[in-house]
């Protein structure tokens, strides 16, 4: 049975879904004001692996991801601008282009990294009326006062406030030490924020309050309402999220159903993926690591999915360290995963990946021993390094190689490291290199050995490896 650690109750608990056979999945989308780097992708590829381990369980997945493209202030305490805003100024292009651009950015980066698409992929700036309507909803319960800037959330009238984040709001209050202006406590946040009058805002809505444009926490909130309900199944998002923008997720949704229905937390599952960290700090925009991105690694001559191998070699609730040896090492071993699988199904040709054919196949005792084996791993709170090592182990094992293939097919549904696909790239042979390796066939037949021997020295100076068989030769780079 799948376990999953659930933050909210900081414990490993036995998944079942709300309703049977199906997950209603939410996860924290980009900020498309610029680029993502390989660190914010480590967390899609937590949740793509996620996704993959329910629909190894036989659930069906419906997963809404949100696109922040308006709303997101680049200080956590709603202060400063707009981060789309921001993005405008420094590209030079509108708050709307930029929104465009890096949205289709990220998406080339989740295709590249084997990343299934979510089932609804939904802008904020798409449902504003949501926003509204869910703002003027906390608004009649009592929940929100007006300040010169904006409709803010009074946390003082929730007890629970900040459980998920296990935070101390009397403590956060006596000690905060910036300015929070007009707020009445150090953890309130806005919900909808005014245009300044002096200001023309690129993005910017009529509404009750008047002219301006939501905080950025309640549009995720309003969406997944919207989309999943009052309560479904799984949250999912990186570790940052934990003290402000998801705990004030759940804030707003069980205000609007208060009292009703109280403490709902949103979702029965709060699943966190961890940092990826760059000489042991968090790699992050603001220190200008983001130029570590999904097409450096290809530029650099890396596949993304030697990335996604590295991820997998951690686990999610634990920091990755990124190094260029660590990917070295990861393309090392998928190349190796590669050749393997690929060898064995040219020798083996029936097995196949299609899931109809796949389906037909009774599965024999040791590839099935190898199944259970690995989504034992995977059902222990997605422990993607311990199903790695049972990969590689049902590689080294007596295996048929029919076997092997059944069981490498079963398990990259998981791994997502697309083997069935996967094609040695040809190799072109220069036609002077063709003709050194056409002299040194004709001295070694006519037993000259001498000169055949410097004619592989050449040829190995020249970066190429001539393999002799019987009556043939063959030549490969070094």
């Amino acid at each position: 049975m799948l376990h999953l650690y659930d933050t909210y109750t900081r414990s490993l608990r036995a998944f079942t879904s709300l309703v049977p056979n199906q997950v209603r999945l939410y996860s924290c989308g980009p900020t498309v004001y610029d680029y993502q780097h390989i660190g914010n992708m480590r967390t899609y590829l937590m949740c793509d692996g996620l996704k993959r381990v329910l629909k190894l369980n036989a659930y069906e997945v419906q997963h809404v991801m949100n696109i922040t493209d308006v709303g997101h202030l680049v200080g956590d305490g709603d202060e400063g601008e707009d981060k789309m805003e921001k993005g405008s100024r420094r590209t030079g292009q509108s708050a709307w282009n930029i929104a465009a651009l890096y949205t289709d950015i990220f998406l080339q980066d989740v295709k590249a990294l084997n990343i299934g698409m979510p089932t609804v992929l939904c802008k904020a700036t798409d449902h504003i009326k949501e926003q509204i309507e869910f703002v003027q909803d906390i608004e009649r319960k009592g929940f929100t006062y007006r300040t010169s800037d904006g409709i803010y959330f009074d946390t003082s009238k929730q007890a629970n406030y900040g459980y998920l984040g296990r935070l101390d709001k009397d403590g956060l209050q006596a000690g905060s030490r910036v300015d929070i202006g007009e707020k009445r406590n150090a953890t309130d946040y806005a919900l909808w924020k005014f245009s300044k009058p002096e200001e023309k805002r690129q993005m910017e809505w009529p509404s009750p309050w008047g002219i301006g444009f939501p905080g950025w926490h309640i549009e995720c909130s309003a969406m997944a309402q919207h989309f999943l309900g009052d309560y479904f199944d799984i949250h999912t998002g990186g570790e940052d999220h934990i003290t402000v923008h998801h705990t004030n997720e759940i804030s707003q949704t069980e205000a609007r159903l208060s009292p009703e229905t109280n403490n709902t937390r949103l979702a029965n599952f709060w699943v966190h993926g961890y940092f990826l960290l760059l000489n042991n700090a968090k790699l992050s925009k603001s220190n200008n690591d983001g130029f570590l991105r999904v097409q450096l690694l290809i530029d650099k001559a890396y596949d993304p999915l030697a990335y996604r191998y590295l991820c997998m070699t951690a686990h999610y609730r634990g920091q990755l360290s990124f190094t260029w040896e660590a990917l070295e090492a990861a393309q090392t071993a998928l190349n190796r995963i590669r050749k393997q699988y690929f060898d064995a199904k040219i020798a083996n040709p029936k097995p196949t990946s299609s899931s109809t054919e796949l389906e037909s196949l009774a599965t024999p005792k040791g590839a099935q021993e190898f199944q259970d084996e690995f989504l034992r791993c995977l059902n222990d709170d997605l422990n993607f390094p311990k199903a790695l090592a049972v990969f590689h182990k049902a590689w080294s094992s007596d295996l048929s190689p029919t076997e092997k293939l059944l069981f490498s097919d079963y398990a990259d549904q998981a791994l997502g490291l697309n083997l069935s696909n996967w094609r040695p790239a040809e190799v072109v042979v220069p036609p002077e290199i063709q003709q050194l390796a056409q002299s040194r066939w004709e001295a070694k037949t006519a037993k000259d050995w001498a000169r055949a021997d410097a004619i592989r020295e050449q040829l190995n100076k020249l970066g190429w490896q001539m393999k002799d068989a019987a009556t043939d030769f063959e030549l490969k780079p070094l």
